[in-house]
């Protein structure tokens, strides 16, 4: 029910769960290969052919569709009508059929010609012979001659020749695609990015400078190969890009890309799987060979995981189509000359399940960790998304890269953007401090606030009681993190209210009281309830969960347990996705981790709810105002908490303490000037009768002392400005 800041504790009581994240896509145009020049000839011959079947295909139409507009197929019967009635015109004897014409068919432009069955009657002919037509005139009659060799000449050239045709289209497309039948399954589905065609530099990318700077070093070996070949050294083979997911390593790549100025093959490790067995191998050898063909160039796998993963049955090995990818491969990357600048880099977020022969030195040469911002590099990424966004001078991303600790680079970007949505949506032309507070909450807290949920008058009041709970526990003791918002307005993510605590600086390591008094102080939501309504809720989940997971890494992998002590009971698995940890004990060493667990939770929810009853009139008034008002600051709820306790405002206090100071400073400051003026005076007379020029002189310099001390003092970002 509440949010206290991003955490780095994930724990599962087991094998962690492998996933993989991130997308690589990657737009660009087809290019390279052996040019356009060879394959001219080629692509002659293959429109030829699929002209001549279109044309062979409207011809047979055509000649159908005529063919049924100019013949009819008659009865006898009415074959003879015809001839009674004077009506027939001229018939014609084949094998197998009798084709007539009439007089008078209905139609002026054209005649058509009717045919019939063969019937065995010997008196046709003599009839025929006497019939005359309406008109008077004698009836024609023709005998058609066989050619049965012309007809079987046709009939065979009209299957045989698209046959024909089919078959060498087919066998074209095969050589083309990588001779896999028409199919194309074994040809490279790599995207080339030619020259600077990426569009992404360094200077792009914030947040990194580490990573950045191990591929500056082969950008330059790329582009000044020979100073290096003349001292001895080699282009590494390859580089692994390791991180979370959204911290930027495909940017990375197409950034190395960008500035060597040098062809950028880019495909997806899912790329090169397909239902085939060798499918994957055939895609490797055409992507080697293609590349190696545009050398000086890259090559860009991500997620190679996907056709890396190890061949050891712990990982899911054991599937021969990934195996044999696998194993070209590693075949390709020892294979290939360095010196000709072909350069290959992957990305993955599970380097621990990579095969131990990927990671050796000579095909994956550098492991290079993109891992997540710290505020010096999440300040840098900030002003990088949001320099093309119009911002106030309201605006503080110092205080903003404070709040996001945690937060990777697309989170960043995302919030950026979020906010200038945020801000159109109001109707403002800049983007203010509220609304990159409000994308803040957005993206890292819950989702957007749900107006329309309507909670009942004692849901709100325990809700407001939960939050309360929460940031008064947190105010009454040391080691916290100072609150910044609290709210009971529901959001889409599902939380009712929450408890907002920012860092007031970045911090690598936490101690065990920093430790258990986060823990407290989620303790205290649950604390509050018991204490006021004398019952519980399921709004407690989100904290139970957190506490466990922080109980558990302290006992299991900090050795913060008295029984335990320095010993390691679990490992990190999957360090970059969710983090989670395996037990690495017995069972009956895993029962009494859940003792000891259990014990700290219930110590530290003893410690909370001893804070609220010694605190109950703050408790009470506190969550009757969050009640009415629905959202309070940190700054509105330590200025009602001060003044309860009756305990002195410090922002007062710092400012009286440093008046004085800075008056002291100024008196010690004038002293010292004075003296020096003095002694710069008595020098300038003892010599006033050697040369008065210089008396002057040095008079002249010492009437207006300088104050060489002025106090320059860092003032802290107001609270206010993230809670507008």
């Amino acid at each position: 029910m509440d949010n206290q800041g991003p955490n780095n504790y994930n724990y599962n009581n087991g094998p962690g769960n492998n996933g993989s994240g991130g997308n690589g896509n990657n737009g660009g145009n087809r290019s390279g290969g052996n040019g356009g020049r060879n394959n001219r000839g080629g692509q002659g011959i293959m429109a030829f052919i699929l002209l001549t079947l279109v044309a062979l295909f409207v011809y047979a139409l055509i000649s159908n569709s005529i063919s049924h507009a100019s013949t009819q197929e008659k009865s006898y019967s009415d074959f003879i009508k015809q001839l009674d009635k004077g009506n027939v015109k001229s018939v014609e004897f084949d094998s197998y059929e009798i084709d007539y014409k009439l007089v008078d068919d209905g139609h002026k432009n054209y005649d058509i010609t009717y045919y019939t069955g063969r019937v065995a009657d010997d008196e046709l002919v003599p009839t025929l012979k006497k019939a005359k037509t309406s008109e008077g005139k004698s009836i024609e009659i023709k005998a058609a001659i066989p050619d049965n060799t012309s007809t079987w000449i046709f009939n065979i050239l009209s299957f045989i020749v698209p046959l024909i045709l089919l078959w060498v289209l087919l066998a074209f497309v095969s050589k083309k695609m990588g001779g896999s039948m028409g199919m194309g399954v074994g040809k490279s589905t790599a995207k080339v990015y030619v020259e600077k065609s990426t569009g992404v530099t360094f200077k792009d990318v914030a947040g990194q400078d580490e990573a950045k700077e191990s591929l500056q070093e082969v950008v330059d070996f790329l582009h000044n190969p020979k100073r290096y070949t003349d001292i001895g050294a080699k282009l590494p083979k390859g580089a692994l890009l390791v991180g979370p997911p959204g911290t930027g390593k495909t940017l990375l790549a197409k950034a190395v890309a960008g500035e060597a100025g040098v062809p950028f093959f880019s495909l997806a490790g899912s790329d090169f799987v397909e239902m085939f067995v060798g499918v994957g191998a055939s895609r490797v050898r055409d992507l080697f060979k293609e590349a190696q063909k545009m050398a000086p160039c890259i090559i860009f796998i991500d997620e190679i995981d996907a056709i890396g993963k190890s061949r050891d049955s712990r990982y899911g090995g054991g599937n021969d189509e990934r195996e044999q990818t696998l194993n070209q491969l590693l075949a390709e990357m020892d294979g290939f000359d360095t010196s000709k600048g072909l350069l290959i880099l992957a990305a993955t977020n599970r380097p621990e399940v990579l095969d131990k022969a990927l990671l050796r030195p000579g095909r994956f040469d550098r492991r290079i960790i993109v891992d997540k911002p710290d505020l010096k590099g999440r300040l840098e990424t900030l002003k990088v998304h949001s320099k093309d966004v119009k911002m106030d001078e309201s605006v503080d991303l110092d205080a903003l890269a404070l709040a996001t600790a945690g937060l990777v680079g697309s989170d960043l970007a995302n919030m950026i953007n979020e906010a200038a949505i945020n801000a159109v949506k109001n109707g403002r032309q800049l983007v203010n401090q509220s609304d990159l507070f409000e994308a803040f909450e957005l993206v890292a807290v819950g989702g957007k606030e749900k107006k329309d949920r309507v909670m009942s008058d004692k849901e709100r009041k325990i809700v407001s009681y939960h939050e309360v709970g929460h940031a008064l526990v947190s105010a009454l003791q040391k080691n916290t993190e100072p609150v910044q918002k609290i709210t009971i307005v529901p959001r889409t993510m599902g939380a009712l209210g929450y408890t907002l605590q920012t860092p007031e600086e970045e911090k690598y390591l936490e101690t065990k009281d920093e430790l258990l008094a986060k823990i407290t102080t989620y303790m205290a939501g649950r604390a509050a309830e018991v204490l006021v309504f004398n019952s519980v809720t399921s709004g407690a989940a989100n904290d139970i969960e957190n506490a466990t997971k922080i109980a558990r890494a302290m006992v299991t992998m900090y050795g913060m347990s008295d029984k335990f002590g320095m010993m390691c009971l679990a490992t990190v698995q999957n360090q970059y996705l969710e983090g989670g940890a395996g037990l690495i004990c017995g069972e009956n060493t895993a029962s009494q981790i859940d003792d000891e667990v259990l014990s700290i939770i219930n110590s530290s929810y003893a410690e909370a709810m001893k804070l609220l009853d010694e605190n109950r009139e703050i408790l009470d008034s506190i969550s009757d105002y969050l009640y009415e008002k629905e959202t309070i600051t940190g700054k509105e709820f330590m200025k009602m908490f001060r003044d309860m306790k009756g305990l002195p405002d410090p922002d007062e206090e710092k400012d009286g303490e440093n008046s004085e100071e800075q008056e002291a400073t100024q008196n010690d400051a004038q002293k010292d000037t004075t003296s020096a003026a003095d002694s710069l005076l008595r020098n300038a007379i003892d010599h006033i009768n050697a040369d008065t020029d210089t008396f002057n002189n040095v008079y002249s310099n010492t009437e207006q002392p300088t104050d060489t001390n002025e106090s320059s003092e860092y003032t802290a970002p107001d609270d206010n400005t993230l809670n507008n």
